[in-house]
């Protein structure tokens, strides 16, 4: 079952247009040890990348959805200049499912604050980080198609990176895109690259295609 928590409250005293980004996150017990840790050290990287981009700083949001012992808002919505990185620990089994349709209500929760407040967004982006096979049954089968529905009604841009002995042929059924293998424990190198992406998809024009950088050096597809 997934814990629901109330988002943060839009700051509205910001005018520029929004990029909303869900980092939605394996907590589950196989990624405890160095794992977790580098993940850990992942997240510090990508709050200091984003903090040399002063547009960026301002336009992109990150909210941070886990999935362990169950699916988990840890950090709601707010603007990169208000995101301090969560400390991370490991338990738990899969529940990749319930993260799924945690974070893809989130993100709808939040387009509907941005509608009632008048403020202009890009296409939200969902970036799932897993090591391991959904242990929630038939559910995350039913998020999976809803997360490819979103993404083919561009309401999502949904990605997939795969970690150590993850299952890359499930992790292709969940995105339209193909998903990503994490070479080694390069979460640093990842989220600096995530990093530069937003910063790029928050000057495009709205619902316009991103060209993304390959991930050399991190990953492999």
């Amino acid at each position: 079952m997934a814990e629901y928590f109330t988002d943060v409250e839009l700051d509205t005293s910001n005018p520029e247009p929004r990029c909303p980004c869900v980092l939605l996150l394996d907590t589950s017990g196989s990624m405890g040890g160095a794992p977790i840790n580098e993940l850990n050290a992942g997240l510090v990287a990508f709050r200091e990348a984003l903090g040399k981009d002063e547009l960026a700083l301002l336009r992109v949001e990150i909210a941070v959805v886990t999935f362990g012992d169950h699916a988990e808002l840890v950090q709601g919505f707010v603007t990169a200049n208000q995101f301090f990185p969560p400390t991370l620990s490991a338990s738990g089994q899969t529940p990749l499912g319930a993260g799924m349709n945690l974070a893809l209500d989130l993100i709808e929760q939040r387009k509907m604050a941005y509608k009632a407040n008048g403020l202009r967004y890009f296409r939200p982006w969902v970036f799932l980080v897993t090591d391991g096979e959904p242990t929630d049954g038939e559910l995350w089968k039913g998020a999976a198609l809803r997360a490819q529905a979103a993404e083919s009604n561009k309401k999502v841009a949904f990605f997939a990176v795969g970690v150590g002995g993850a299952n890359m042929a499930t992790l292709g059924q969940i995105t339209l895109r193909p998903p990503i293998h994490l070479n080694g424990l390069n979460f640093r190198e990842m989220f600096t690259w995530l990093s530069s992406s937003m910063s790029g998809a928050s000057r495009a024009v709205a619902d316009a295609v991103v060209p993304l950088q390959t991930p050399l050096g991190w990953g492999s597809l």
